[in-house]
């Protein structure tokens, strides 16, 4: 039997060994089962959002029709994606080219779990994302930067006394600042002339 591992982790703030995790986990299955692994596909730091703009899991559904492997494994159903609909299609692909999905944590995945998982699933993001954006709220209340790099600042590096990060510090960039400034006073003047009533 021929098989394909998928692996994905959402963030860069994830371990790197996250995804070699999941296939080590998955290749044991795979052991203990006697199946030949002979594709593996991976999206690092992508968010389980969409699948849509997701090279790896593209590729796996070209070569599952291309009659490549028999059977997906994966770490969970969460790992392939949280949206309903991306999980549903890949589904109904998959089952089209008698390709079936099994994760380590549901087992062979059927219609139920596409339905009840991943409706769990998505009520994850949404709460996920209200937490984020109170977190983001905090920071910038604090007068700490909401997250992203921006022009004009260095991002500080440190971490607190148990090990972990501590997010939103940030120091001006000097020549970068310079740059900001004197865009800032040519714009400044423009919109003063723009503003100025002809003589």
């Amino acid at each position: 039997m021929k098989v394909a591992l998928y692996a994905r982790c959402s963030t860069d703030n994830q371990r790197d060994a996250s995804i070699e995790d999941q296939f080590r986990l998955c290749r044991e299955r795979a052991e203990r089962e006697q199946w030949n692994v002979v594709s593996t596909y991976t999206d690092p730091a992508i968010s389980g959002a969409s699948m849509i703009l997701r090279p790896g899991i593209q590729r796996l559904l070209q070569d599952a029709k291309a009659g490549q492997f028999d059977i997906v494994i994966a770490e969970g159903l969460d790992r392939i994606s949280r949206n309903q609909a991306d999980v549903a299609t890949l589904y109904k692909h998959l089952k089209f080219a008698s390709v079936p999905i099994i994760t380590l944590a549901e087992g062979e995945i059927n219609e139920l779990h596409v339905g009840l998982k991943c409706t769990m699933n998505a009520l994850f993001l949404k709460d996920l994302a209200a937490k984020t954006h109170r977190s983001i709220r905090s920071r910038v209340k604090k007068g700490k930067s909401g997250g992203g790099l921006c022009f004009g600042y260095d991002v500080v590096k440190a971490f607190d006394a148990s090990g972990e990060p501590i997010r939103g510090d940030c120091t001006i960039n000097k020549a970068e600042a310079a740059v900001v400034n004197r865009f800032s006073g040519i714009t400044s003047a423009a919109n003063h002339r723009v503003r100025s009533p002809s003589p």
